[in-house]
């Protein structure tokens, strides 16, 4: 049984972040290890950015340092996420091995100097990394203060060089088998494209007009295998040494370069670094989907790798947390199933492109507002931590995503640059969250026979079994809701015949779909109770559709906007927030989802993790919740019956 995120917590909650101490003199570790016992920080993420300081030059290893740090915190029970540092190549590596630095769609060469220099498909950087990842885990396997391993750092390298075309030629021949196979998976009929050698095959690199689509969708799908190998190349090492100690790396959210859902099946603990805006009224909103997402990913407890104590540096503006909001956006993790709450980083750098990055511990210092709200929250989530630590509840309705289909939809020749799938699928979970309902997400192929309801904001690209899936799941009793343009092409990003899947239009009781009608942004369509945004569809329904909401007006009249046969529905258009919210709470509670928690004020988020009800207040008003029955309020250690008080940005975490 391979090792979970339960190794390393304890029962616990962990608590800490990416420490840097290679920053800073060795007389500051005395005191980030006192300030970090006084907050109850119990992890730490070492060695993320520490290459050039572990191997300054070539063959040469400094541990030293390391392994002083590692008895520090060990001594002051802290246990230690050991990073693989091959994220931030040194820069005597790309000096003396160019090919290992990678290479954009116009050839230019990505020099060192920043991070994420590296070719995935090179053969010289892999040999490299593999060797500072072997030397980390035979020194430190047995070391107590280990308790995780960190691969790398937000894989997104993306690579069009000459190593990576061979590669991706390689990859593309295991595909696909055979010349034909990929010239008829790529259409290669059009535009005079076709391959008669494994050899004229390129990446998709800058071109005179638009690249094949097929050619790039298989290329985004190279790019997240190729770094995916690096991955695990460097997880079957450190696994090799500590089989116990389960193994990360960090994902961005909802990031467009890796299919997350396969990276998480190699995963012991799935992890994501999340930096909602402060100033973003939806902030919360867009944080829930991407903890929904990553809990669903994990199957259970997942790790809050990164996130941000204050400001970020890489907004155009970029504003502080308000006082309270870090430990509320902090608890909506745990309450959403994050058994870690981390940050990048413990002491905020004083040099280097990220100074203006917040630290657990700010410029400010001991002092400052930042370091005391961590500390509070610290202690509050050891108070806790043995009554959530593995705690995992599962929602009644999925929301379905797949990023080859995303892939697919974003070519540049798309009907419409305005449509784009984060924009669709936020509009949808922010329907269902402001109804208090709760959701998970799951892949097209996955077993849905568990959901009341299965949504699909967008699924442009369905394979058969995917299509097959959803089919087999209305046919056992499931309710299924789609949005506009989806089942439109196969998985090689063929249009399906009639412009959707027959048997999806036979699904929904479409007879025929005659055009598209894409929508100028700010542009809307009148339909029957509410106005839609971003697209229209010209859509003849069949005579099974039982039941329709027309259009008003214009050159749609009368046809339908949203029409359901059975418990089938489609909606061709993005209803705007309000009436999207009615339409989705209507047909989920039809279906049997219920809230969380009725009558919750305006800004109040209500989530149960296991046995617990998390009360999150995201307004700046106190307000007061209706809870019945007597509960044990875990943060205040009180019991009561009957209102609950919060107070600006509060938090309760109650037991019934």
């Amino acid at each position: 049984m391979k090792p979970t995120l339960a190794d390393a917590t304890r029962g616990r909650i962990l608590f800490g972040g990416d420490y840097n101490p290679e920053q800073w003199p060795e007389e500051t570790w005395h005191e980030d290890v006192r300030l970090m016992r006084d907050a109850g920080v119990n992890s730490v993420t070492l060695g993320v950015f520490s290459w050039s300081r572990l191997e300054p030059e070539p063959g040469r290893r400094e541990f030293g340092w390391l392994d002083r740090l590692m008895d520090l915190l060990h001594e002051n029970g802290i246990g230690v996420v050991l990073a693989t540092p091959t994220s931030s190549p040194p820069p005597w590596l790309g000096r003396l091995h160019p090919d290992t630095l990678p290479r954009d769609a116009d050839g230019r060469i990505e020099w060192w100097g920043g991070r994420q220099h590296f070719s995935h498909s090179s053969a010289t950087y892999r040999r490299h990394a593999a060797a500072i990842t072997e030397d980390l885990a035979a020194r430190y396997a047995a070391h107590p203060a280990l308790t995780m391993w960190h691969i790398n750092n937000e894989y997104c390298t993306f690579d069009y060089g000459d190593e990576a075309a061979a590669a991706f030629r390689r990859w593309l021949r295991e595909r696909h088998g055979t010349l034909d196979a990929l010239n008829s998976a790529w259409g290669t009929a059009f535009w005079s494209q076709g391959y008669d050698t494994w050899d004229g095959i390129l990446p998709p690199r800058h071109a005179h007009y638009l690249n094949n689509p097929g050619q790039v969708l298989d290329f985004r799908r190279f790019t997240s295998d190729m770094l995916l190998e690096c991955c695990t190349a460097e997880r079957d090492i450190v696994r090799r040494h500590t089989p116990r100690l389960p193994v990360t790396t960090n994902f961005m959210p909802l990031w467009f370069g890796q299919d997350a859902w396969r990276w998480a099946e190699e995963e012991d603990v799935v992890s994501v670094d999340l930096y909602p805006d402060p100033r973003d009224p939806l902030g919360a909103q867009r944080g829930a989907l991407v903890q929904d997402l990553t809990r669903s990913q994990a199957r259970g407890p997942w790790m809050l790798m990164e996130q941000a104590a204050g400001p970020v540096n890489w907004r155009g503006v970029n504003h502080p947390k308000p006082r309270g909001l870090n430990r509320l956006w902090s608890f909506q993790a745990v309450a959403r199933g994050a058994d870690a709450v981390c940050y990048f980083q413990w002491r905020q750098s004083r040099q280097g492109a990220e100074k203006f990055h917040s630290g657990m511990v700010g410029h400010a210092g001991e002092q400052g507002r930042t370091y005391q709200e961590v500390r509070q929250l610290g202690n509050e989530l050891a108070r806790i931590g043995p009554q959530v630590a593995g705690q995992h509840s599962r929602a009644e309705i999925a929301i379905l995503h797949d990023w080859h289909s995303w892939w697919a939809g974003a070519h540049e020749g798309r009907l419409s640059t305005e449509v784009d799938l984060p924009d669709v699928l936020n509009a949808w979970h922010r329907a269902l969250w402001e109804s208090h309902l709760a959701t998970d997400f799951a892949h097209p192929e996955h077993d849905l026979s568990g959901y009341t309801c299965v949504l699909v904001p967008q699924l442009y690209l369905l394979t058969d079994t995917a299509v097959d899936n959803l089919l087999a799941y209305v046919r056992d009793g499931g309710t299924l809701v789609c949005g506009f343009l989806t089942g439109i092409a196969d998985q090689d990003d063929r249009v399906r015949p009639g412009g959707m899947d027959a048997r999806l239009r036979e699904l929904f009781g479409i007879r025929t779909l005659h055009e598209w009608w894409p929508l100028e942004a700010g542009e809307t369509v009148a339909c029957d109770g509410f106005r839609g945004t971003l697209w229209s569809e010209e859509i003849e329904p069949g005579p099974g559709a039982a039941e329709t909401v027309p259009y008003k007006g214009g050159e749609l009249d009368g046809l339908p906007a949203v029409l359901r046969r059975g418990r089938a529905w489609y909606v061709s258009t993005l209803p705007e927030p309000e009436a999207l919210r009615t339409l989705l709470a209507r047909i989920t509670t039809e279906a049997g989802a219920r809230p969380v928690l009725d009558g919750l004020p305006a800004g109040v988020e209500a989530v149960r993790r296991g046995e617990l009800l998390f009360l999150l207040n995201h307004g700046r008003e106190p307000v007061a919740v209706d809870v019945p029955g007597t509960h044990h309020e875990l943060l205040g250690d009180t019991t009561a019956a009957g209102p609950v008080t919060l107070g600006r940005y509060g938090v309760a975490v109650l037991r019934s």
